[in-house]
């Protein structure tokens, strides 16, 4: 196959724990061609959605990891599958090339995820979809509605719906001196909707990633212990990530969800769930791949490319 991956620059990868180079090299392994593009190479011109990709080589060594060839401008149908890995904030720019990448679908483009289940499925707020999962959830801006909230839960946690990897993540409660700026801070004076959940201790545990692949769920989660005096279990923040094998709660979410994202266009999906409740669906670039991998020996970037390849077969 002929793969081309939408990326973020090929020269601030991490490759000790990047997801999508874990991608890249289960696929060169298998003999595919591969191709790379940023978000800006990404263009509508003369009524065809075109990419400006270059072919992407790897070398196997730690630092020069990779060899590309020259910029070249290919209508994205040209390729078996376009993989969209931009790392997020998802920021207009991301919906606008969500609305192209749809464009290159009508044109006969295999796109992964499907943009405009990417565009729809809003990672905090899909939760809402299933809330036999959730724990008591407010989605409001209104700071009457937040205290009302925290007066009946005592201990919650505010964020935005736009962040990543931790950002802008608060634990308040009542005793909180700061309660009120706070909220002010993050809904912008009441300019900007947030979502506001009760406090799960079972974070002490563990924020556990759960990945979907082709609808089905990888065998082992990674669990994001947060760092002593820390909320979040997130590894941007400092956390340390565990493998476990999921529990038959994290199986049943798993298998209740996987099916119905799958059935969207949702080829790779990643669930964030504390304790028994589902937090969050991360549906742009999930990660947590290479963690797994060495943990526990379960190669889940072929997982990827062999749910890839029946994806692009059918």
């Amino acid at each position: 196959m002929k793969i081309a991956f939408i990326v973020d620059p090929l020269d601030e990868f991490q490759l000790y724990k990047d997801s999508t180079f874990a991608m890249m090299r289960e696929a060169a392994g298998r003999q595919h061609e591969l191709y790379t593009l940023q978000q800006a190479d990404v263009v509508w011109q003369s009524g065809v959605v075109t990419g400006y990709a270059q072919s992407l080589q790897l070398t196997g060594e730690a630092h020069a990891w990779y060899r590309s060839g020259v910029s070249a401008a290919l209508p994205l149908k040209a390729f078996d599958a376009v993989v969209m890995r931009k790392d997020p904030p998802f920021d207009m720019e991301y919906v606008y090339s969500t609305y192209l990448l749809e464009l290159a679908q009508a044109q006969g483009a295999r796109v992964f995820n499907n943009p405009r289940a990417i565009r729809d499925c809003n990672e905090k707020l899909t939760i809402a979809r299933f809330p036999q999962f959730t724990a008591p959830t407010l989605v409001t801006r209104q700071a009457r509605l937040i205290h009302d909230f925290l007066a009946a839960h005592g201990d919650i946690i505010l964020k935005p719906l736009d962040g990543m990897g931790g950002t802008s993540v608060f634990r308040v409660t009542a005793e909180d001196p700061n309660l009120n700026v706070i909220i002010e801070t993050i809904t912008h004076y009441g300019r900007r909707t947030i979502m506001a959940q009760r406090y799960i201790p079972s974070i002490i545990d563990g924020d556990k990633r759960i990945l979907l692949i082709g609808g089905k769920p990888v065998p082992f989660v990674l669990a994001r212990i947060p760092k002593p005096g820390e909320t979040r279990g997130n590894l941007a923040a400092g956390g340390t990530g565990v493998a476990r094998e999921l529990t038959p709660r994290d199986r049943e979410i798993a298998e209740t969800l996987g099916p119905q994202l799958n059935a969207q266009g949702l080829l790779l999906v990643g669930l964030d769930v504390i304790g028994d409740y589902l937090t969050e669906v991360n549906v742009t670039s999930p990660t947590c791949f290479q963690e797994i991998t060495a943990q526990s020996g379960f190669n889940v970037a072929a997982m990827m490319l062999d749910a890839l390849e029946h994806a692009v077969e059918r």
